[in-house]
C-alpha cells in the first residue's frame, strides 16, 4: 500500500506540475490528437479507395487500430520515466538520489512524468474502437469485453517493457538509443493493421520476439470471431495477451542487471 501511495503522490506532483501551465499542457495534447488523427484519415483514404484489403475491411483494420493507440498511449504516459533515464537522471547524477529513497526504482521511475498530453491519443484511439464496433459485426458480450481489457493490459506491459529495455541500455550506453523506437512507435505502426498482411519473417518478430501480435492481433481475432488466415487456432487470442506481461517480466530482469551494473557518476 505505501508503494500505491508513493506512485499516486509522484503522479500527482507531476500533474500540478503540468496544471501550471494550462495552456501548454492543452495544446500539447490536442496536438497529439491531431498528428495521430491523420493517421486514421490516412488510413479511411485507403480504404474508401479500394474498399478492403486481402480481405480486410475498414471497421476490422480500426479494431487493431483503436487497441494499439490505446495500449501505447497509456505505456507512454507511464514508461517516461524510462525513456528519460540517460539524460535526465544518469548523466545529471540524479539517479544516485533515486538510490537512496526506500522505494522501488521502477515505482519512482513510472510515476516520475505522467503526462497529460498522452490523452490525446488516447482518446483518438477510444474513438477509432467506437467507430469500428459500429462498423465491424463486433457482439461486445461480458467476455469479449473482458478480453479486449486483458489485451490492452498485455499491451500497456508489452511497450512498457520495451521503454525499460530502453533504459536498461542507457546504463552501458549512458542515453537512450533511438533504436527502440522502432520497436515503440514502429510497433504502434505495425500493429494498426492485421499482421497477416506482412511477410512471413516479420509475422515470427512480432509474434516471438517482439509479441505485439499477442496483444492485438489475436485477441482481435477472437473479439471479431474471425479465423486466424494461417490457421492459429480460435482459443490463442484468449490466452495471447499474457505474453505481454512475461516480455515486461523479462524486461524488468534485464533492468535489474543493468542496476548492478550502474557505478555512479562519481560527481
Amino acid at each position: 500500500m505505501n508503494g500505491f501511495s508513493l506512485f499516486f503522490r509522484l503522479v500527482a506532483g507531476s500533474l500540478r506540475g503540468q496544471a501550471r501551465y494550462p495552456a501548454s499542457a492543452l495544446m500539447l495534447t490536442v496536438s497529439q490528437f491531431l498528428v495521430t488523427g491523420i493517421e486514421v484519415v490516412a488510413i479511411w483514404a485507403l480504404f474508401d479507395r479500394f474498399g478492403s484489403v486481402q480481405g480486410w475491411r475498414i471497421g476490422e483494420v480500426a479494431l487493431f487500430y483503436g487497441l494499439v493507440n490505446v495500449m501505447f498511449a497509456l505505456a507512454d504516459a507511464l514508461g517516461r520515466g524510462f525513456d528519460v533515464l540517460g539524460t535526465e537522471f544518469l548523466r545529471t547524477g540524479a539517479f544516485d538520489r533515486l538510490l537512496l529513497r526506500p522505494r522501488a526504482l521502477a515505482l519512482q521511475l513510472v510515476g516520475h512524468d505522467l503526462r497529460i498530453s498522452r490523452l490525446g491519443r488516447l482518446l483518438q484511439g477510444l474513438l477509432v474502437l467506437v467507430f469500428a464496433s459500429l462498423q465491424a459485426p463486433i457482439a461486445w458480450t461480458p467476455a469479449h469485453l473482458a478480453l479486449a481489457l486483458f489485451a490492452i493490459g498485455g499491451g500497456v506491459a508489452l511497450f512498457l517493457g520495451i521503454l525499460v529495455l530502453q533504459g536498461t541500455l542507457a546504463f552501458w550506453t549512458v542515453e537512450s538509443l533511438e533504436v527502440a523506437n522502432v520497436f515503440t512507435y514502429g510497433g504502434v505502426e505495425a500493429g494498426q493493421y492485421p499482421i497477416a498482411l506482412y511477410a512471413r519473417w516479420f509475422r515470427r518478430l512480432l509474434t516471438f520476439v517482439v509479441p505485439l501480435a499477442c496483444v492485438s492481433y489475436y485477441p482481435g481475432l477472437a473479439i471479431l470471431g474471425r479465423a486466424d488466415p494461417f490457421g492459429a487456432p480460435a482459443w490463442v487470442g484468449w490466452i495471447s495477451p499474457s505474453a505481454g506481461f512475461a516480455f515486461l517480466a523479462l524486461s524488468f530482469a534485464a533492468w535489474a542487471r543493468g542496476v548492478r551494473h550502474y557505478a555512479s557518476t562519481g560527481s
